[in-house]
């Protein structure tokens, strides 16, 4: 994941910080943090104060994020898999963490639209085991693993990867995650 990326998703979850804390939770420079949040305060998303850093704008600082995310460049592994998408969740190793369509429905026990692709992050470790579970098989993907970089899929995180989905259903769930968030 691109490092602006990082930072905007880490913020999203912390809200008032410091900029050497950021640096030093996501193993990034304090100069690539402070090129960022500068980037931020000139769109009015963040004030920065003399020790601290505080969100003031969350919905500029999630446009922000949705446009520089991309995602198709953290797929480390994609596949065809029979059954349902509910039979594809189910069958997810432990140490999976679901994103995307799934991530939504389990969060807020809602389906804005029907979906046909399951999205997880995982490591290498859980990557060996999802490939035995699902080895490569020809036809349109619908199992996509992405390469893991945080402990959870907080909802700023959740909202880029929908927004860089391609399916035209991502819409409703952008639309019904943004409410959830801004609200």
């Amino acid at each position: 994941m691109e490092k602006g990326a990082k930072i905007c998703v880490w913020l999203m979850e912390h809200g008032e910080t410091t900029q050497a804390e950021a640096a030093k939770a996501l193993g990034v420079s304090l100069s690539t943090v402070n090129g960022l949040v500068k980037k931020l305060e000139r769109m009015g998303a963040v004030n920065i104060g003399q020790r601290s850093l505080k969100v003031v704008d969350a919905e500029k600082i999630l446009l922000y994020l949705a446009n520089v995310r991309t995602i198709s460049e953290d797929v480390i592994y994609k596949t065809r898999v029979g059954g349902s998408v509910s039979e594809i969740e189910k069958a997810m190793p432990p140490g999976v963490l679901f994103t995307a369509y799934s991530a939504y429905k389990f969060r807020y026990n809602e389906v804005p639209a029907d979906y046909s692709e399951v999205y997880v992050y995982a490591d290498e470790e859980v990557l060996a085991e999802l490939r035995r579970r699902f080895p490569p098989r020809g036809g349109p993907p619908n199992l996509f693993v992405l390469r893991k970089e945080f402990d959870k899929v907080n909802d700023a995180l959740l909202f880029a990867d929908l927004w860089n989905l391609r399916e035209w259903y991502a819409k409703d769930y952008v639309r019904g995650l943004r409410g959830r968030i801004l609200a």
